[in-house]
């Protein structure tokens, strides 16, 4: 019996926890879609036209993210991984109501 992966995110207390492979200085912003991690976890894949440095990489991911979703840019912290290509972001708000709405991004896009 094959189970799927589980999805890159995780309700809490205070929104929803996202785990993100981001790749910075690529063509366009764009999401591309889940990677498995090795540790048996999976990431959303997202690629910024911004360069890592300054948070100039963070603030394009959030602002790529918010403009997606629908959400504002002031619900997005990233609470670690800052300097690095793997990342977890704090999406703060209902954390069953975000979960829907980003389950049925996934579904639109044929993912989830």
């Amino acid at each position: 019996m094959t189970s799927s992966p589980p999805p890159p995110y995780a309700v809490t207390a205070s929104g929803l926890s996202l785990s993100l492979r981001v790749t910075p200085k690529a063509r366009r912003n764009r999401i591309d879609g889940i990677a498995d991690e090795a540790d048996g976890k999976t990431a959303l894949k997202v690629a910024v036209t911004a360069a890592p440095e300054d948070g100039k990489a963070n603030a394009a991911v959030i602002a790529l993210l918010a403009k997606e979703w629908r959400l504002p840019k002031s619900a997005f912290t990233v609470t670690r991984g800052g300097g690095n290509r793997r990342k977890t972001v704090a999406i703060e708000g209902d954390g069953a109501a975000l979960k829907e709405k980003i389950d049925g991004w996934f579904a639109a896009r044929g993912e989830g």
